[in-house]
């Protein structure tokens, strides 16, 4: 059976939804990490469940040696047409370590976590992520204010993009935010879903506590 992320994730659809994530944006919040990291040129970086590459392509244009990791072979494939010598892209799940003691930075940015079902599932995506990293390595992880996107959640919207219209209706339930993504296509109907779960400030640290990291900010 495929998980739902996989199932959406590698969807043409999903890449039409949020095709106009904003580059000028992620450009910036890397120059910022960059700058507030102190991060070298040449430095090893692993970019986790990094979809079509957009963070990873400019941390390698700031003189990183970039790897970008996604479960999505759509994305990947996407994503490798700007592959060069220190930046590669390659499916895989970030459940399994990628290569253990190796990089000085791990991100995993853009709210990518959360997606599995099952807690210890989490946690291990957590222990791999630390287990990538050297020591003194830093990671880096981008995750939604759970209480501000639950007090502003927009509950039904609708898109036209590409004149495919996206019907897009959001709950919370279950210790999961649930958006249910009904698409229209020349007459033709489709149903995705999108599920993150509700995981706090105080969850985060106690996935990075039993990890063996600390946080530092």
């Amino acid at each position: 059976i495929m998980s739902w992320f996989a199932n959406w994730f590698d969807s043409p659809y999903y890449h039409i939804l949020y095709k106009n994530r904003d580059e000028k944006e992620a450009e910036l919040f890397i120059d910022n990490l960059i700058e507030k990291l102190q991060l070298k040129k040449g430095s090893k970086l692993i970019d986790i469940a990094c979809g079509k590459g957009r963070h990873a392509i400019y941390f390698n244009k700031k003189g990183m040696n970039v790897v970008g990791v996604d479960l999505s072979s759509n994305s990947i494939s996407c994503a490798k047409e700007n592959d060069n010598k220190p930046l590669q892209f390659e499916v895989h799940d970030m459940r399994e370590v990628y290569k253990k003691n190796y990089f000085d930075v791990v991100t995993n940015l853009f709210t990518t976590f959360g997606y599995v079902e099952d807690n210890t599932e989490e946690q291990e995506a957590m222990n791999a992520m630390a287990s990538n990293l050297k020591i003194g390595g830093i990671l880096v992880i981008d995750f939604m204010n759970v209480e501000k996107v639950i007090s502003n959640l927009l509950l039904s919207e609708q898109k036209t993009i590409d004149g495919i219209t996206f019907n897009i209706n959001r709950k919370v339930e279950g210790g999961h935010i649930i958006k249910d993504i009904s698409i229209t296509e020349g007459g033709e109907k489709q149903q995705f879903q999108e599920k993150v779960k509700t995981i706090t400030l105080a969850d985060y640290s106690e996935l990075i506590t039993n990890a063996g990291l600390k946080i530092i900010e």
